[in-house]
């Protein structure tokens, strides 16, 4: 069977699983996109996977989040986790790839998303190494804006950088996650619903289903950082060569000698 043939039988469950048609950018989208560009081993099955250390999302999660972003053709996108680039190839279809702009915090993944959307013909889709709470200012205002990554409340920076006339998509919560599209409102601190748990000066207009994504990080929780701070400072010290090679602890500077 062809990878078309896969993708269609793909989409096909797809709408079995969500119980409703996806519209059709959303269906085009992912009809066009070769996932098989992205996910190496069966990139057309139903579950989240592995790829290179950065998760690929698994399909009804990305259908899920094209739905939610509700994107028209010329929208500016700011996708802030950029994994493994499927996402931002989709939205590319729907927006058009000069107006996708990514960022992750992780250099791997930055790298491993330029190279898969370089190889499936989306290169002109912007991907940056930034931490993702502080979005990518310099192409801000933005239409849209996809958070990859868990949170209780967008970063204040990504509020900030959406257009008056926007729309945020992010998974709620820590545990237990819900799908939610937020849009900027006149609303105040005790002027709007008291069980919306959108941030003031933002309102929820769509809520789309369970979510499973891990936590938004910070720098120094990116894969392969050492956290412990006094080992990654000594190491950090003795790649750049501040130790003596026979130790510090016999390293005593004659003075006499240096003045």
């Amino acid at each position: 069977m062809d990878e078309a043939a896969l993708r269609t039988d793909m989409i096909e469950g797809l709408e079995h699983q969500l119980g409703e048609p996806l519209g059709a950018s959303v269906l085009s989208a992912l009809q066009t996109v070769p996932r098989e560009a992205f996910v190496d081993d069966a990139p057309y099955a139903n579950d989240a996977s592995e790829e290179a250390g950065t998760r690929a999302l698994a399909p009804a999660t990305v259908a899920r989040m094209l739905t939610a972003m509700d994107a028209d053709e010329g929208d500016d996108v700011l996708v802030v986790g950029a994994g493994i680039g499927y996402t931002s190839a989709a939205l590319a279809e729907i927006v058009g790839a000069r107006h996708v702009h990514a960022v992750d915090i992780d250099r791997r993944a930055v790298h491993l998303a330029r190279s898969n959307l370089a190889d499936a013909g989306y290169g002109a889709v912007l991907v940056d190494r930034r931490d993702g709470a502080g979005g990518l200012p310099e192409y801000a205002p933005y239409d849209r804006i996809l958070v990859e990554a868990a949170v209780v409340t967008p970063p204040r920076s990504l509020r900030d950088q959406v257009d008056a006339d926007g729309r945020i998509v992010y998974p709620r919560g820590a545990g237990d996650q819900t799908l939610a599209a937020i849009e900027p409102t006149d609303r105040v601190d005790g002027s709007g619903p008291s069980d919306d748990p959108a941030p003031d000066g933002f309102r929820t207009v769509e809520e789309a289903g369970p979510a499973r994504l891990r936590p938004m990080l910070v720098d120094g929780e990116q894969a392969g950082i050492e956290r412990n701070r006094t080992r990654r400072e000594d190491a950090e010290f003795a790649e750049q060569g501040y130790f003596a090679r026979s130790g510090w602890e016999q390293e005593w500077i004659d003075w006499d000698e240096r003045m």
